[in-house]
């Protein structure tokens, strides 16, 4: 009988250590949420509120929304043409970084040729260089080549510390497409590079859209190389929302106007694609 009973208890002790371990995770997550969110949250209010409100003490949580500083930022200060050619440049890395990259990644994981891992090492070792010990080598050899103020100058220079990122994510990723693949389209008599595009690369497009969305982010957020190699007239818009700094003055509701801003396309770019990024970060993690 005494042995029913603690069997009973048992039983009843496990869904309530299930619930409060549960209960405990939930909270965890609520808390991650919270602290990931509200400097986004303080920004964007921060960007609708009147100069008073923003200086308020204590801050103002209930507010009537105004605009006024988007558009001092978008037409007063032509944010909107340094936001223009972010986007210029962003785009243009993301796509030469990808149809680069994955060819050379597929390359580098599928088959062995001489200097494999010392070209693997290159590609790694771009991401241990600091770019402002490039910063200076760079603007003379732009100004040599006559590429100082253009466009063209800060999509190459991304390149060098984006295309790696391609190379190293899809090259894992390729890694776990079963190789059984390929030998069943060269049987079927598909080239090299029909094997690639039509067969191996549908099946690790996840991985693809993950390294595009890195790519995307560090050339978007990329701010040294703009502020030394461009202008006024083609600036990036992470370079113009520092020109807001002064020493007295302090505006923070067009700071945080052009910081929503550019913020704003990573958030829509990261969304659209979202259903890839999960299993994008998680392929091959389980065989």
């Amino acid at each position: 009988m005494t042995g029913a009973v603690s069997h009973s208890t048992r039983k009843r002790r496990r869904p309530n250590r299930f619930y409060a371990l549960k209960a405990l995770h939930f909270a965890a997550l609520l808390a991650i949420l919270i602290v990931t969110v509200f400097p986004f949250y303080w920004m964007a209010s921060t960007s609708l509120k009147l100069p008073a409100q923003v200086f308020s003490d204590p801050p103002t949580i209930v507010f009537r929304p105004t605009f006024e500083h988007y558009q001092a930022a978008l037409f007063q200060y032509d944010v909107w043409r340094n936001l223009l050619n972010s986007l210029i440049v962003t785009v243009s890395v993301t796509a030469i970084a990808v149809l680069v990259g994955t060819p050379a990644a597929y390359a580098i994981a599928r088959f062995d040729f001489r200097g494999k891992k010392d070209l693997w090492f290159w590609f790694i070792s771009h991401r241990m260089i600091s770019p402002i010990v490039m910063a200076v080598p760079f603007f003379f050899i732009a100004r040599q080549l006559g590429l100082l103020n253009t466009h063209l100058v800060l999509i190459l220079i991304h390149l060098t510390f984006t295309l790696p990122i391609v190379v190293w994510i899809c090259s894992d990723q390729f890694k776990t497409v079963p190789k059984e693949l390929d030998e069943a389209a060269l049987v079927d008599g598909a080239n090299a590079f029909n094997t690639f595009f039509r067969v191996v690369l549908p099946v690790a497009i996840p991985g693809v859209v993950v390294s595009a969305i890195l790519v995307f982010i560090f050339s978007w957020n990329e701010m040294l190389y703009a502020l030394v190699l461009t202008r006024t007239a083609t600036q990036t818009a992470p370079v113009v929302a520092t020109a807001f700094l002064s020493g007295y003055d302090l505006p923070w509701g067009r700071i945080m106007a052009t910081s929503t801003l550019i913020v704003l396309p990573v958030v829509v770019f990261g969304l659209s694609i979202s259903r890839h990024i999960v299993r994008g970060l998680t392929m091959g993690a389980v065989k």
